[in-house]
């Protein structure tokens, strides 16, 4: 199992490239769901959380814009082909996720070399990418997470929760455990947290740095 830093320039016409195109810094993307074309995800909007609404509201692609709170937004809009990219070669995206006009940082969880390979062959298609780090994770991270995060992270994964398309609903898999939506959100998080952290502080892990793709198997 792979933790992959992408950097990605994307070439085609989208919302977000135009809403940050003159954000002083990168603005962070939360992904919550993607399912039939569509991408759920909190715009971590700041500051410009006002702008940024009346734009996404204003634009008839967009299917929902609601206000969480001062300074994020939850969006569903049709994806421009990067999350889709990722997902239907079995990559899963990570949380600091970010875009800055044309500019994307994506961390991407993968299984394989060849789905990494897959995921930057597909962003090629309509963009530039150059891959930043690449670390595997260690072995018996999953020893980290609590007995509940564990259950929870391999529920998800068993019935096919991060599998693209998405064979469950995120709603669908909290009733399945018999809890809230909100809860398994947070089960999820930490747990992806602890295996994150893990990851990038494991000296022992591998890192390549400003490549175009990752090396051959």
């Amino acid at each position: 199992m792979f933790l992959a830093t992408v950097h990605f320039t994307q070439q085609r016409d989208c919302i977000l490239r135009r809403l940050t195109a003159d954000v002083d810094t990168p603005v962070p993307i939360e992904i919550e769901e993607i399912q039939d074309g569509f991408v759920t995800f909190v715009l971590r909007a700041g500051p410009h959380a006002d702008a940024f609404e009346a734009e996404l509201d204003a634009a008839d692609h967009v299917r929902h814009v609601q206000r969480l709170d001062t300074d994020n937004l939850l969006v569903t809009k049709p994806s421009c082909g990067a999350y889709s990219a990722i997902y239907r070669n079995h990559g899963t995206l990570r949380r600091s996720n970010t875009v800055s006009g044309r500019q994307r940082e994506y961390n991407v969880l993968v299984f394989r070399r060849e789905d990494l390979r897959a995921i930057i062959d597909d962003l090629e298609a309509f963009g530039t990418v150059t891959l930043g780090k690449l670390k595997r994770f260690r072995a018996g991270s999953d020893s980290l997470l609590t007995e509940r995060q564990r259950e929870v992270a391999t529920e998800a994964l068993a019935r096919g929760y991060y599998d693209w398309p998405r064979k469950i609903t995120n709603e669908g898999l909290a009733e399945e455990l018999g809890i809230s939506r909100a809860t398994l959100h947070e089960h999820l998080r930490k747990a992806e947290r602890t295996l994150l952290s893990s990851a990038l502080t494991d000296d022992h892990g591998e890192t390549t740095s400003g490549q175009s793709e990752p090396p051959r198997p």
